[in-house]
């Protein structure tokens, strides 16, 4: 790619003409230069696939085979991806010549998203401060929760998952995620989701600055009970502390609520943390909101007006990008659709649990889905579940996730480390055909998962022995 050779010039790059000259070489370059631990990965569990198109729902690989994304890069293209609308008007924006992070000006898209997200909380957040990521957005609410009530504590939940930057990791319940990179930041404390005696324990401390909660825990897709949340922001309340609602991949309309602390009346959240979805998958945004006394709090002075901030917040390309995505969730009524395709899909699976052994429970909220495997009956079921979990404990799901992406081209994954929970996070334009192909293709890996001995058996019994002699090495 580099020229060394002054006296010569070189044509424009040629994106397209790269990208198809490599064709193929994902792999081996990511092998050489990127991340080779995860490049074995995906190799061993056949995931190793190269997409090379991409339209709404569906990939297509290099040999031209058609997939069902319901990963949806983790929640990020919850309108599909490449969507038109929002690309011709991202293109509309580029043709404009219009600046972008001038610094010292305030500029005019982020107060228009600013203002268009404020319409949309369920209660009166003020503020509105923009950021790259979702973890930049929690490292942010951090802040501002310290800062504002001038306490060190932060409260969070086991098996919650906040991001991997610091703040964020020492926020994070998953040991998993934790190993190797401690020590965190101070006065951090877990408790159960789902445990108020628990959080009114540590509030009564006097010491915690915020209560951090995923609305719907994306390990695991472990939803609230009833009340849960609207107790807990009263509690913080009553204690003095602020009431962080994580809604990364959560919101966005993903469980047929804008937030999805909107399932239940009265939640009354102090900052609201978004991402992943708010540009449509084009560039990376992020936004935090927050009530106005929590904000001035921060930004006390003129002398402070910049005590937080990051280079690219604010960017026109990505403030474009959010605006028109909110443009489609609202005129396309994504929202709406996504509770009514996430109802077709939870009822087809629970209508799916008296018949297999293996399969424990469904949990659901509009597009946001938990299938959890549990111990079967059987005695020769009840084999392959010890064989499986003895050799590892969380190989079990994946006698699912590939021949799902195998044989029926369908992209989902394992929603944790050590759990029996495969997650499915389908774009909001999900079809009935992909209702149909979905519930379809999963009730015969069930069938075939009811087989033992039998060939997915066999696929994930090598796995687990090559995953017990890597560990031995």
């Amino acid at each position: 790619m580099m020229n060394t050779d002054n006296s010569k010039p070189r044509k424009p790059l040629d994106i397209v003409a790269l990208m198809k000259a490599n064709e193929g070489r994902n792999y081996e370059l990511h092998a050489a230069h990127v991340n080779p631990s995860n490049v074995r990965t995906l190799k061993t569990i056949g995931f190793d696939r190269c997409y090379v198109r991409a339209e709404g729902q569906y990939l297509w690989d290099v040999e031209g085979v058609k997939y069902l994304d319901l990963l949806s890069g983790y929640g990020v293209f919850s309108f599909g991806r490449n969507h038109p609308e929002v690309r011709q008007i991202l293109t509309d924006f580029l043709n404009a010549d219009y600046p972008s992070l001038v610094k010292m000006e305030a500029p005019l898209l982020s107060g228009l998203l600013a203002e268009e997200l404020k319409k949309r909380m369920p209660n009166q957040l003020d503020m509105v401060f923009f950021t790259n990521s979702g973890a930049e957005g929690v490292e942010t609410a951090l802040k501002y929760a310290r800062c504002a009530t001038g306490r060190p504590g932060i409260v969070h939940c086991y098996k919650a998952f906040h991001g991997l930057s610091y703040g964020a990791l020492s926020v994070n319940g998953d040991e998993s995620f934790r190993s190797g990179f401690a020590p965190f930041l101070s006065d951090c404390r877990q408790v159960p989701f789902n445990d108020l005696e628990a959080l009114e324990r540590e509030l009564k401390r006097g010491d915690v600055a915020a209560f951090i909660v995923e609305p719907i825990q994306g390990k695991g897709v472990n939803l609230p009970a009833s009340g849960y949340l609207r107790d807990a922001a009263a509690l913080c309340r009553k204690h003095g502390a602020l009431f962080i609602d994580d809604e990364v991949q959560a919101g966005m309309g993903r469980t047929g609520r804008f937030l999805a602390v909107e399932h239940e009346s009265g939640v009354d959240p102090d900052i609201v943390v978004l991402s992943k979805a708010l540009s449509g998958g084009f560039v990376p945004v992020g936004a935090v909101l927050c009530r106005k006394w929590i904000h001035d709090k921060v930004f006390s002075s003129m002398q402070r007006s910049v005590v937080h901030s990051s280079t690219f917040s604010q960017g026109s390309f990505a403030m474009a990008a959010g605006l028109a995505a909110l443009d489609v969730l609202d005129r396309h009524q994504l929202i709406q659709r996504a509770e009514t395709y996430g109802k077709k899909i939870g009822e087809g699976l629970r209508a799916m649990v008296p018949k297999y052994e293996f399969l424990r429970e469904i949990r659901q909220r509009g597009m946001m889905v938990g299938i959890e495997f549990g111990p079967p009956r059987s005695l020769m079921l009840k084999t392959a579940w010890t064989v499986m979990h003895t050799l590892d404990k969380s190989l079990f799901p994946q006698a699912a996730i590939i021949p799902l992406l195998d044989k029926h081209h369908i992209i989902t994954q394992v929603a944790g480390h050590a759990i029996d929970v495969i997650k499915l996070l389908p774009p909001l334009v999900v079809n009935d055909d992909d209702v149909a192909w979905l519930l379809g293709a999963f009730e015969d890996v069930l069938q075939q998962m009811h087989k033992f001995p039998g060939p997915a058996w066999d696929v994930i019994s090598d796995i687990g022995k090559s995953a017990v002699t890597s560990r031995a090495r």
